[in-house]
C-alpha cells in the first residue's frame, strides 16, 4: 500500500526572535514513502540555526538514500542509524569550530511506510496525529518538566507556568553519541502536524485541530497556524511540517 497525500512546510521567525532556528521538511522517495521533519535549533550566538540545518539536511539526504522493507525492525535501524550520523556531522563540525561551540538542535520525524507509521523524538518538537475531530501527540517531551510531572513532582497545570519549562534533557548534536525515542504505530489516512514548540506553546491542540479541520489547502493550513501563534505572541520562533492523505493504492 502507498498513501498519496498534500503536505506543506513553513517556518517563521515569530515576533520577538533576531533570527530563524527553526527549520522543516516533507519528503517523498522512489519507494512512496513519505517523511516528515522539525528540528528547532538552540544555541542562539552558538549557531543553533546552523546545527538544524545540518540535522535537516543530513536526514533527508539518508531518507532520500533509503530503500522500502515490509519490517519495522529494519526502519527503527535506519532511523537510529540516520540520527547518530546527524548527531555526529553537528558535534564534530561545533568542536572543530569554537563559535559553534554547544550548538544542538531538538528533531521530530515521521515515517509513513505503508500502514505503518514511526515516530522519532528528540527534545521537545512534537508530532500530533490528527483524526477527524480529534489531536493526539504520539511523540514525549524530553524536557526537564515533563520529568517532574511523570515522577509527580509537579501538576500539568503548574508545568505550563514553570520556570524552567524550556530546559530539554536531550538534544542533537550536543554530545558524541545520542538517543532517541522510536514509536510505530497503525496508519490509516490521518493526517499529521509536526511543529516545535514555537507554535503549541502559543496556540492550543483545540484550536490546532480547528484549524487542520478546515477545507483550506494544506499550505494555507500551515500559514494559518503561524498566523494564529504570532497573533497570540509569537514568542519563538514556528516550524510545521503537515501532511493529509488523499487515497492509497
Amino acid at each position: 500500500m502507498t498513501y498519496h497525500g498534500t503536505y506543506a512546510y513553513k517556518t517563521d521567525i515569530g515576533r520577538v526572535r533576531s533570527h530563524n532556528e527553526d527549520q522543516a521538511m516533507v519528503v517523498l522517495n522512489a519507494s512512496g514513502e513519505v517523511f516528515l521533519l522539525v528540528c528547532d535549533g538552540m544555541g542562539g550566538a552558538n549557531k543553533g540555526d546552523v546545527a538544524s540545518k545540518l540535522a535537516i539536511d543530513s536526514l533527508s539526504e539518508a531518507f532520500r538514500k533509503k530503500k522500502r522493507t515490509p519490517f519495522a525492525q529494519f526502519d527503527k535501524w535506519w532511523f537510529t542509524r540516520a540520527c547518530k550520523d546527524a548527531n555526529s556531522l553537528i558535534y564534530n563540525q561545533a568542536e572543530k569550530n569554537p563559535a559553534e561551540k554547544g550548538m544542538g538542535t531538538t528533531m521530530v520525524a515521521a515515517l509513513i511506510s505503508g500502514d505503518r507509521l514511526m515516530i522519532a523524538n528528540i527534545g521537545d518538537s512534537r508530532a500530533y496525529l490528527v483524526g477527524k475531530d480529534t489531536i493526539k501527540q504520539l511523540s514525549e517531551d524530553q524536557t526537564y518538566v515533563h520529568f517532574l510531572v511523570e515522577t509527580g513532582k509537579i501538576t500539568p497545570e503548574q508545568a505550563l507556568t514553570h520556570p524552567e519549562r524550556h530546559v530539554l534533557m536531550n538534544a542533537l548534536g550536543i554530545y558524541p553519541s545520542v538517543s532517541l525515542t522510536l514509536s510505530v504505530h497503525p496508519y490509516k489516512g490521518e493526517s499529521l502536524l509536526l511543529c516545535s514548540d514555537g507554535l503549541y506553546n502559543q496556540v492550543p491542540e483545540k484550536d490546532i485541530l480547528a484549524l487542520v479541520s478546515t477545507d483550506e489547502r494544506a499550505d494555507q493550513k500551515v500559514t494559518s497556524l503561524i498566523c494564529v501563534a504570532n497573533q497570540n505572541g509569537g514568542s519563538d520562533n514556528e516550524g510545521i511540517a503537515y501532511w493529509e492523505s488523499i487515497g492509497h493504492d
